[in-house]
């Protein structure tokens, strides 16, 4: 078994999956008895999965700490923020730094609802896995 198919699994599941959709309230009027919900995410089954396998990988590689992605990314003159993120040459990069791009973008939903559906609908997460995938049958 390659050592990150547990993650580029994903790849297909993706493409072929719905991923996720912004939930808006337009039932309530702002009042004190009927307040506006915040927009939220809903992720699909998929998105949830993988982000749960991304997280166990994390946990039990000795690759990657997972909470020193922010200092990979800098290392690789990667910001933490979408457009640096999204941009980045992957053909260039490590497994080690792959990862850290993908716990970024987990982190990220924490801080900014709808952050990882972007990163997914840009297509990056793909192009991450993709990479992942070339390292491995290296």
């Amino acid at each position: 078994m390659k050592k990150y198919s547990a993650l580029t699994k994903y790849i297909n599941l993706l493409g072929n999956d719905n991923v996720g959709e912004w939930i808006c309230d337009k039932e309530n009027d702002g009042s004190a008895e009927r307040p506006i919900q915040l927009p939220f995410v809903i992720y699909s089954i998929t998105v949830d999965k993988l982000a749960d396998d991304i997280y166990k990988f994390a946990k039990e590689s000795d690759e990657i700490v997972p909470s020193k992605y922010a200092e990979i990314l800098q290392a690789n003159g990667i910001e933490w923020n979408s457009d640096s993120m999204i941009k980045a040459d992957v053909s260039v990069l490590d497994a080690q730094c792959i990862l850290a791009l993908l716990i970024a973008s987990l982190r990220a939903e924490r801080f900014c609802d709808g952050a990882l559906l972007e990163f997914i609908k840009s297509g990056a997460v793909t192009r991450w896995l993709k990479r992942l995938q070339e390292l491995d049958e290296a």
